[in-house]
C-alpha cells in the first residue's frame, strides 16, 4: 500500500532478461533500512526487492507486468518515481494507491501555464469512466488531482514543486504513463452495476 507521494527519484542502471526481466534501480534511500522482500513502487508499479547494494536495489518483473505497464519502455538511464510502502502511522498525504497498474495512458499535450505545466493524457477506453474531475489518479506512482475530463482525455496540472521532486519535469508528448485509478472510484462503479 502506498500514498502516491514520491519520496525519491531513482534511475535504471541495469536491465537483464533472465526468464523474467530483472532491473537494478539506483536510489538515494538508505538501503540498510530496506529488507529483502520489501515492496517499492517504481513508477507506480509495486515491485519486490530481491537484492540490495549500497545505493541500489534489484527487482524481478514478470512478463505480465511488462505487458500491462510502461516497464516495456524502460531503458538504462531512465529516471523513475519511487515510494516505499506505507507503514502504520505514516502520514497519508496523497490517496490510497495499491501499486497495481490498471493500464497505460498516453501524453497527448503539454503546455506551460505560468510556472505550472498542464498535461492532457488519453486513458484506455475501459478506464475512462473511473476518471472524474477533482478525483484522484496515480500516474507513474504520483497521486494527482484530475482537472477536467473529455471522453477518454483528462487534464492534470503540475506545479513547480511536483516537477522538481518527481520525473514530471521531463514529461513529453507521446510518453506512456502508468495509470492506477482511484480504488474508491472502482468500488463505487462496481456497486452502481449491481442489481438492487
Amino acid at each position: 500500500m502506498f500514498t502516491g507521494i514520491v519520496t525519491d527519484v531513482g534511475r535504471i542502471i541495469e536491465l537483464e532478461q533472465q526468464g523474467d526481466l530483472r532491473a537494478r534501480i539506483h536510489t538515494n534511500y538508505d538501503t540498510n533500512g530496506i529488507d529483502l522482500g520489501a515492496s517499492i513502487a517504481s513508477d507506480g508499479v509495486c515491485l519486490t526487492v530481491i537484492d540490495l547494494g549500497s545505493d541500489w536495489y534489484n527487482v524481478q518483473i514478470s512478463a505480465e507486468t511488462v505487458a500491462k505497464t510502461n516497464v516495456s519502455d524502460w531503458r538504462v538511464g531512465k529516471r523513475v518515481n519511487l515510494e516505499r510502502a506505507l507503514r502504520v502511522g505514516d502520514e497519508l498525504g496523497g490517496h490510497i494507491v495499491s501499486g497495481h497498474v490498471d493500464g497505460v495512458a498516453e501524453v497527448i499535450t503539454v503546455a506551460d501555464e505560468g510556472d505550472s505545466t498542464r498535461v492532457t493524457l488519453r486513458s484506455p477506453e475501459a478506464l475512462a469512466r473511473f476518471i472524474a474531475p477533482k478525483g484522484s489518479v496515480a500516474l507513474n506512482g504520483t497521486s494527482l488531482t484530475v482537472n477536467e475530463v473529455s471522453g477518454t482525455d483528462f487534464g492534470i496540472n503540475f506545479i513547480p514543486h511536483t516537477k522538481e521532486v518527481t520525473t514530471w519535469g521531463d514529461v513529453a508528448v507521446g510518453d506512456h504513463v502508468n495509470l492506477e485509478i482511484d480504488t474508491l472510484a472502482r468500488y463505487v462503479a462496481r456497486l452502481a452495476e449491481m442489481p438492487v
